[in-house]
């Protein structure tokens, strides 16, 4: 394993090194975890063009805000991997890597002699993961998979959007789910590893993670009365739930369990005698009678501005929110109270960056800035031991 890497010896990751053939989401949500708990990421990029998610949009001062969301802390290496010089380069690498994270196109590794089968005897201690869109074998294995199909596929878009409109998740959750399951895998195989020092073969499906995502609702379809309604703000299993009208605007609050029921009838609505009303007494019932409870509820509200009804549910301890865009949120005072905010460096300068959501106690994350392509090509080359002349010959044969 490396023993050149910088370290800063109180981060959990530190000293190791990780190998990322990624592209998109899936896998850099991984691998930037990994970066921030103190692992060296070296990212594997094409010439000239890189990561395609660089080209998703030019939100951040004309980069793309999905790079700069997922790659922070990592080196770029650019690398034609097609061209024969390149397959002496990877040996080395993964030669001095501990972990080693794929999301390519289906067979490219394996092409490339990168399966773990072909690893595994000269690397017993190398951790490997696969990633792909619908696992090996079964009839979809070689199909083409998204995190839009994903989400289909998957059932996510059958529970999301209003009674007649499914909808995509406004965010890349078959993608940011897979990429949560990848890192805690590696995170549990580099635990076996340090007691048994043996490495591992993890295979993370997209399908997979959002299938586990959907897991009340596919028990709720096989078991209780067929697939769950889509509620688009409210909630198919709970009630009252989600987003209910007042006299200037609307109020977002649940109510969770039985025991809270009676507090809002009485101090909220300031109806106690509904607490009793058969047909709203459970959270079941309510379910089942939900246009009726919906109704009283906002007939208490008719007269009461927002903000009235946010200090009555306050003060009867129950839960609510707001609604917020995505503006209001890179705003939001509680993540400013708590410094949840750094600053990274960029190719195009400092921008903001939030710190990941586990925080240790003693050390912070790395957070570190997000490579232009290619930026550590010379330095990455330079510690796997080809000289300057090696470098300058590779770059001129467009090899890196």
């Amino acid at each position: 394993m490396p023993q050149d890497l910088p370290s800063a010896p109180d981060l959990p990751l530190a000293g190791l090194r990780v190998l990322a053939l990624e592209h998109a989401v899936a896998a850099p949500i991984a691998t930037r975890q990994l970066a921030d708990l103190g692992a060296e990421v070296i990212k594997i990029e094409r010439p000239g063009v890189g990561d395609f998610a660089r080209g998703y949009d030019g939100a951040v001062r004309g980069m793309s805000s999905f790079f700069v969301w997922l790659n922070r802390g990592k080196k770029s290496l650019t690398l034609d991997v097609k061209k024969p010089e390149a397959a002496e380069i990877l040996s080395r690498l993964v030669g001095a890597t501990d972990v080693l994270v794929q999301n390519w196109a289906p067979g490219a590794t394996e092409r490339l002699g990168l399966s773990y089968q072909a690893l595994a005897p000269r690397h017993p201690g190398l951790i490997l993961c696969d990633i792909s869109g619908y696992g090996e074998g079964g009839p979809y294995a070689g199909r083409k998979a998204y995190d839009l199909l994903i989400q289909a596929e998957a059932g996510l878009m059958s529970v999301t959007g209003t009674p007649e409109i499914p909808a995509r998740a406004g965010i890349s959750a078959a993608d940011i789910a897979t990429g949560m399951y990848v890192s805690s895998g590696i995170l549990g195989a580099l635990v076996r590893r340090g007691h048994s020092g043996a490495g591992a073969h993890l295979q993370v499906a997209m399908l997979d993670a959002m299938a586990e995502w959907l897991g009340n609702s596919l028990y709720h379809a096989a078991y209780g009365e067929g697939p769950p309604e889509r509620r688009a703000s409210s909630h198919p299993g709970l009630a009252p739930y989600g987003v209910h009208r007042t006299a200037d605007g609307q109020v977002i609050f649940g109510i969770q369990n039985d025991r809270e029921w009676p507090a809002f009838c009485a101090s909220v609505l300031l109806r106690p005698e509904l607490a009793a009303d058969p047909r709203f007494a459970t959270n079941i019932a309510r379910v089942r009678n939900r246009e009726a409870m919906t109704g009283a509820i906002e007939a208490a509200f008719a007269g009461l501005s927002s903000a009235i009804v946010t200090e009555r549910l306050e003060a009867a301890g129950i839960a609510n929110g707001r609604m917020n865009d995505a503006r209001e949120v890179w705003d939001h005072p509680q993540l400013r109270a708590r410094d949840r905010w750094r600053e990274v460096g960029t190719p195009v300068g400092p921008v903001r960056a939030m710190l990941p959501p586990v925080s240790f106690g003693d050390v912070e994350a790395v957070m570190g800035d997000v490579p232009a392509l290619g930026a550590h090509t010379d330095s990455v080359l330079a510690g796997l031991g080809y000289g300057p002349a090696q470098i300058e010959a590779f770059r001129a044969a467009g090899v890196v």
